[in-house]
């Protein structure tokens, strides 16, 4: 491998169990080799599964990963890839309602809005406060953290407690 490597995680935040070996597969052959997960049960979703890979590979994997599993129904998964020496780093989460989303990362592993796109919320927005912070959000992928987040902290060994209509 060479110097300039990338690496990062693939997160399968919710799978049906059928699928494992499928999302294992389209992992491998993203990855170039063979790979074997070690899949948990999910407990915020009754009968699926979860998993965490680290990977290695040349810049670019992350976007490789995440289009291999784009498109499955029921499938919530999360790629990221660090970024490295004269590349950006990367963040695509997926969720079966919102589909795919991707962000730019930076060293600190910031997630980058592009200035076009924050002055096309300004421009959408224009003097209206709400749609400024609607647009923002939009920019910063907040819908696929919020469906996502129970699922991240979801371990055999804590509890999640669903919080409805609150404030």
């Amino acid at each position: 491998m060479s110097a300039h490597a990338a690496r990062g995680v693939l997160y399968v935040h919710s799978s049906p169990g059928a699928l494992s070996p499928h999302i294992e597969w389209a992992a491998g052959r993203a990855l170039g080799r063979a790979v074997n997960f070690t899949w948990e049960p999910q407990p915020v979703l009754k009968g699926a599964q979860r998993t965490e890979f680290f990977w290695d590979g040349p810049p670019g994997t992350g976007a490789r990963l995440a289009s291999a599993l784009r498109g499955w129904e029921h499938l919530r998964y999360e790629v990221t890839e660090d970024a490295g020496h004269g590349t950006d780093g990367g963040r695509w989460m997926h969720t079966p309602d919102l589909g795919i989303f991707f962000a730019q990362v930076d060293t600190a592993g910031n997630m980058v809005v592009p200035e076009d796109r924050i002055r096309y919320a300004m421009e959408i927005a224009g003097a209206n406060a709400t749609e400024l912070h609607r647009e923002l959000r939009l920019a910063l992928g907040q819908a696929w953290d919020d469906e996502l987040e129970p699922f991240r902290h979801a371990h055999d060994d804590t509890s999640v407690i669903w919080l409805h209509n609150v404030g």
